[in-house]
């Protein structure tokens, strides 16, 4: 049985990821998106933007920041109503705002922080700033009723996805799981030719989709594409 729980995308600028990361030869602009949750138990923020880089790195990624303050704002929401924070991982443009929600918990995977505290990684400042207040976890968790972390390794080893059961249908906010719903959706058809032995060879597919597939999703969303993946067989 679902609950009514309302997400809401939130903009929080974008960057440039140059052509050397794109496979491709041209530069492309990607958005830096966050959701915000309500919950009847209070208001869940997944991702809290672009953090402030080095000079290599503001050079080489050449970022535009909204602000997380006025971001929340817009929707009506300011720092001080959030209640529980996660972050998909904790690279810079997903956990810039942490340290503007100091005291409040942060949802992370054990293996995610522990790579971030080790250096080369992230930005330090945005990890282990005053009052951060981490509740590590070990695999999958249901955090609060109807919603879960459920880790989506790829990305980086410690990624995490949220999954919130609605009351019509399951929405996972997939963070960087995937790039590109594209992506996504590539993957579940790998899946589905799996699963009915179509003959190899066939595009391998992240292993993690078949336990949400559990949840049977009706909307997935995601940190870097404003594109939704839906099931084909849904209602347009």
């Amino acid at each position: 049985m679902g609950m009514n729980m309302p997400v809401r995308r939130l903009d929080l600028g974008y960057f440039v990821r140059p052509a050397s990361e794109t496979g491709g030869p041209q530069p492309r602009v990607e958005p830096a998106l966050a959701y915000l949750v309500r919950h009847e138990h209070g208001l869940i923020l997944l991702d809290t933007g672009i953090g402030k880089g080095d000079p290599e790195t503001e050079a080489h990624y050449r970022p535009r920041r909204r602000a997380l303050r006025d971001a929340l704002s817009a929707a009506g929401v300011a720092l001080d109503d959030i209640s529980l924070v996660a972050n998909c991982h904790l690279h810079f443009d997903h956990c810039g705002g942490n340290p503007l929600l100091g005291g409040k918990p942060i949802l992370v995977q054990d293996v995610e922080l522990a790579t971030a505290r080790n250096g080369d990684y992230t930005f330090d400042e945005l990890i282990d700033f005053p009052d951060a207040s981490y509740e590590e976890l070990t695999g999958e968790a249901e955090v609060w009723p109807g919603v879960w972390m459920i880790p989506t390794p790829g990305h980086t080893q410690g990624h995490q996805s949220l999954v919130l059961r609605q009351t019509d249908g399951t929405v996972v906010l997939a963070g960087q799981a995937h790039d590109f719903a594209s992506h996504f959706a590539s993957d579940q058809l790998a899946r589905q030719a799996a699963l009915h032995g179509v003959e190899q060879p066939l595009p391998t597919y992240r292993h993690w989709l078949d336990r949400l597939a559990d949840f049977d999703p009706r909307r997935v969303l995601f940190a870097h594409d404003c594109s939704v993946w839906e099931p084909s067989q849904s209602t347009i």
